[in-house]
């Protein structure tokens, strides 16, 4: 088997970016995703915060766009097949169907809705349990459901679901909101999102489907059940890191931890996007990452 120059990790912006860099570079590069290109970008309608895209773009669009630019590398070879562990020694990556070889690796394996883990969560997963509006929303067209979480992504959902349902409890723990100042009014100034704060949900209730969310007003130290029939969870991200527990340096929370250049404890393995540590989670840091981890990965080549 022929040894890539890169292999990347993941095909969310930062990866598909890093991908792009490296068709410009020339390098033999590989791209491995387990789902679909975009990753958690897709979750979300549109995006209207991306320098050069106008007011908004559909989020599937401005994959489309990014995947037409790979597209045109005959250098990069994108297969969709799940990254299972790396042997960082050699730069061996195994995946569910085979396993690469790779002179430098870029991990972009993106992060996942973090769970609630409150009783109902799991057992009403995909019935009435969601963390994808844009996928599940239209379910409950006409019907009353709850948004969980107080970051843009929870602003962002309640506002694309209260197009589509009757009516939205947006509950979030503390008692302002996190999500940026014009998500906030826009949500302020929608009549049918109605905004719960100082509250946890502490049960999700229901016989074959969900029926109720019970919460705990922390101000007022009270319980309150909300007849609803579908909740959606938005209350942080974890990390897609379980790969490469033990390898490389990450935090508590399994955040992959890197210097300014997108390099690792582990040299020739870099890091960017949604599983790396840092302040800013966005499409936009995401892209930055990708060149920086791509650039300093051609810096680790020529200096073999």
């Amino acid at each position: 088997m022929d040894k890539y120059d890169v292999i990347i990790i993941g095909a969310g912006p930062a990866g598909l970016t890093a991908g792009i860099y490296a068709g410009r570079a020339g390098l033999n590069t590989l791209i491995l995703e387990k789902l679909n290109l975009g990753g958690r970008v897709l979750l979300t309608e549109k995006i209207e915060n991306f320098p050069g895209v106008g007011k908004e773009i559909l989020s599937f669009d401005f994959i489309k766009n990014i995947e037409e630019q790979i597209r045109q590398f005959e250098n990069v070879k994108i297969v969709y097949e799940e990254v299972k562990s790396i042997d960082v020694i050699n730069k061996r990556i195994f995946t569910d169907k085979n396993h690469y070889d790779a002179l430098g690796v870029i991990v972009a394996s993106g992060a996942r809705e973090r769970k609630l883990n409150v009783k109902g969560e799991a057992e009403f997963l995909g019935k009435g349990v969601s963390y994808c509006a844009l996928c599940d929303g239209y379910f409950y067209k006409d019907k009353e459901v709850a948004v969980v979480g107080g970051g843009d992504s929870a602003l962002e959902e309640a506002l694309y679901l209260s197009k589509i349902c009757k009516k939205v409890y947006l509950i979030h723990r503390r008692d302002v909101f996190r999500g940026s100042k014009i998500l906030q009014k826009k949500v302020m100034q929608t009549s049918n999102i109605q905004p719960i704060l100082n509250s946890i949900v502490l049960e999700i209730r229901g016989d074959k489907f969900v029926e109720s969310v019970l919460i705990k007003d922390k101000v007022k130290d009270k319980e309150i059940l909300i007849p609803l029939s579908g909740i959606f969870i938005y209350v942080g991200i974890e990390p897609n890191t379980d790969f490469l527990k033990g390898l490389i340096n990450m935090d508590e929370t399994g955040f992959i931890i890197t210097d300014e250049n997108m390099a690792t404890s582990h040299k020739g393995i870099f890091a960017c996007g949604d599983c790396r540590k840092k302040s800013l989670y966005q499409i936009i840091s995401a892209c930055s990452e990708g060149a920086t981890a791509l650039n300093s990965l051609n810096n680790y080549l020529l200096n073999l």
